[in-house]
């Protein structure tokens, strides 16, 4: 193996200081809502501007600059203004209560919970991102939280869960394709890997959530009346995800749809409805605004040297096949937590990760797994990760009062451990 640099631990500062601030001021003030996640995280970047004094003012200035231009990063708070405008036309035209309604009508509220994580699998499968499945769904499991009575925070944790599940397999997801790009490895194969060891932990996830809303799911709250007309939108956008559309194809249609609908109906006048679009708009603000300054955070901790540090620990400790499996997971883990960011996770990780696969005699495609799987297991769980802060900002709600619910990540990576620990040892495609 070659040799990696030792890094600098120190780096990796403002992502502690951010944890201990935003989860401290919560746990001290006995309210999440103390500490605003953009003032913590603008806390912390000040904290990386302030390390290593080698390296000037203008030059981190830059660094950050390329950090913020990442593809991933800009494709992502396009998404977040895209699904802005959908969410405030759909909202205002009243589709989203028609929605609600309709589908609280057809299935009972004991299984609402289910459903909603249920077509989350189904739409990430096919658009292949987590963040476009979060933010066009969770509109809806914020109306099946105020009709059913069962809390938004478990509603949410569905939606996130079943979002993280199609990011993980999805055959067009940008982690599944960096995954089998740095391994070396047939998609197919690595499908098949992903599928066996997840598909327990959904299946689980699934039964956890029906015994969790049956027991709080109260009486319906108001009447069930919907039009279809105001359904259609959703219908567009939904069955558009379903087939694997473009996610912005998606939700531009969506909004196009939804404003014509909401005009169409008399539920807002021709004048509003750019205004209705901007209102969804200008909601999503402070989470395109925290991407940005996670991503020059994320910039300025691989440039200190925070991320060689993970990967210098990580492959000291590593021995044997299994070793080298858990040095891969361990890894991913990491580096994702170090990044908020799990394709670029996959790919900063990947080429350490094939040598790892190589010295140790592991299989490329379950090489490939292991880092798709344990990249996602950590960007669906960290409280200033895209995924959760997306579900908080359209909810309301903060990341912490997510957090509880998010059974599929933690279950998708004791599943992956167990098979880890008691599969049979194989080379097969080995290279």
């Amino acid at each position: 193996m070659k040799e990696q640099k030792r890094g600098n631990p120190i780096a990796l500062l403002p992502i502690g200081v951010f944890l201990i601030i935003f989860i401290g001021a919560g746990i001290l003030f006995h309210d999440f809502y103390t500490m605003p996640a953009i003032v913590g995280f603008l806390i912390a970047l000040t904290v990386a501007f302030f390390q290593n004094r080698k390296v000037g003012f203008q030059e981190k200035v830059a660094i950050i600059s390329k950090g913020i231009g990442e593809e991933n990063i800009v494709t992502m708070c396009l998404i977040f203004l895209a699904a802005g405008a959908f969410s405030g036309s759909i909202k205002a035209a009243g589709g989203v209560e028609s929605t609600v309604n309709l589908g609280l009508s057809i299935m009972p509220s004991s299984i609402a919970v289910v459903g909603l994580f249920v077509i989350g699998c189904f739409i990430s499968i096919s658009m292949g991102t987590s963040v476009g499945t979060i933010t066009a769904m969770a509109p809806i499991g914020v109306g099946i939280a105020e009709k059913t009575g069962i809390p938004l925070p478990i509603c949410m944790g569905a939606i996130v869960c079943g979002a993280m599940f199609g990011d993980n397999l999805s055959m067009i997801s940008d982690t599944t394709i960096a995954a089998v790009r740095t391994q070396g490895c047939e998609m197919k194969d690595k499908f098949r890997e992903n599928f066996f060891i997840v598909l327990p932990a959904a299946i689980i996830t699934a039964v956890i959530f029906f015994f969790i809303a049956r027991g709080n799911a109260g009486s319906m709250d108001g009447d069930l009346k919907f039009q279809i007309i105001k359904v259609i939108p959703y219908l567009v956008v939904l069955i558009g995800a379903l087939i694997g559309i473009n996610v912005f194809i998606v939700l531009i249609t969506g909004t196009v749809l939804s404003l014509i609908v909401g005009v169409g109906t008399g539920a807002f006048a021709a004048s509003e409805m750019f205004q209705k679009m901007g209102d969804g708009i200008t909601g999503m603000y402070d989470i395109t605004v925290i991407s940005i300054i996670v991503a020059a955070i994320v910039a300025l901790v691989k440039e200190h040297g925070g991320i060689e540090y993970i990967l210098h620990v990580i492959k000291k400790r590593i021995s044997g096949e299994r070793g080298g499996e858990f040095g891969i997971s361990v890894l991913a883990l990491l580096v994702d937590c170090c990044t908020a960011n799990n394709t670029v996770a996959i790919v900063m990780a990947g080429p350490i990760a094939k040598e790892i696969s190589e010295e140790f005699k592991v299989s490329p495609k379950r090489s490939a797994s292991l880092l798709d799987i344990f990249a996602s297991v950590g960007q669906g769980m960290i409280p200033y990760g895209a995924q959760l802060l997306a579900a908080a900002s359209l909810s309301g709600l903060t990341p912490i009062a997510i957090m509880p619910y998010l059974f599929y990540p933690i279950l998708m990576g004791v599943s992956a451990i167990g098979f880890i620990i008691f599969r049979r040892r194989e080379v097969d495609g080995y290279n």
